[in-house]
């Protein structure tokens, strides 16, 4: 089955559980928390179901990080006063 197909059904089945809600709360009266609840729960799959259907109608494309050109010539030597040698310490210290 494919997506769509798949969508299609669900909404199916959330019709005939809204028409059951619908019933259970004729029968049982309207007013009961639980009853409440179950109504807002088969809502809340009513949307959720919809904006599952729009993201499979427009799959999002993986976008491409922007690339940063690296320049070949050297960087400048300044950048590095007052730098640590990883593993060495600082310029101009000794060890411990």
């Amino acid at each position: 089955m494919s997506v769509h197909d798949d969508l299609t059904s669900v909404r199916r089945c959330l019709d005939e559980l809204t028409r059951s809600v619908h019933r259970l709360e004729q029968q049982l009266g309207g007013s009961g928390l639980e009853i409440r609840r179950v109504r807002t729960d088969a809502d809340h799959l009513r949307e959720s179901i919809a904006l599952l259907s729009e993201a499979a109608a427009s799959p999002a494309k993986p976008r491409r990080p922007d690339l940063v050109p690296i320049p070949d010539t050297p960087y400048d030597s300044s950048l590095w006063t007052d730098s640590d040698d990883e593993g060495l310490g600082s310029r101009g210290r000794r060890a411990p």
